[in-house]
């Protein structure tokens, strides 16, 4: 193989961006430690609300949208959320800090995802780090009490047809 000037300039310089690469400039060790903690992530959803929650080993802290639990507007619904807590027993969540992000839908709607996305995050984090008979414990619990804790509605909004008022009623029809 003949190599000219302008072509050995270019193998050349593929062999030092090749060496570059396999160099590493930083240190894993902070990588190495994110994969030491103890997290899991879930979800819940109700109509087009959808919470993704991140559950980790912590102090019981439980923030929503980035604000605390007893802040959550409006103040009627802020109880549907503790159900779940209060269900399963705040003793199990003394340990784990559980952080929901939630979008799309209205105010009743988000506070189902949440609760439904807290809930599923605890099962979830006792399934995987703790025993899974203290799991399905605590998913028996919730489940008896309400089922749509742990499972999704699959109930949707159907859409308006025309020649009505809504999905399927019609317009009022005289004979006479």
């Amino acid at each position: 193989m003949i190599l000219t000037k302008r072509g050995a300039a270019k193998a050349a310089s593929a062999s030092i961006a090749c060496s570059e690469l396999s160099t590493p400039t930083k240190p894993l060790g902070p990588q190495l430690a994110m994969s030491s903690i103890k997290a899991v992530q879930t979800f819940g959803k109700k109509k087009t609300a959808t919470a993704v929650a991140h559950a980790r080993e912590g102090k019981g802290l439980i923030r929503i949208n980035g604000s605390p639990i007893h802040l959550l507007q409006p103040e009627q619904l802020r109880f549907k959320v503790y159900e779940g807590i209060l269900v399963a027993g705040e003793d199990s969540f003394q340990g784990i800090d559980i952080r929901v992000r939630v979008k799309g839908g209205g105010h009743t709607s988000q506070v189902y995802a949440i609760r439904q996305a807290i809930a599923k995050a605890v099962v979830a984090y006792y399934a995987k780090y703790y025993d899974a008979y203290s799991a399905m414990e605590l998913k028996k619990k919730l489940v008896a009490y309400d089922r749509t804790l742990l499972i999704a509605d699959p109930r949707r909004m159907e859409p308006k047809k025309f020649g009505g008022h809504g999905a399927r009623a019609r317009r009022q029809k005289s004979y006479r």
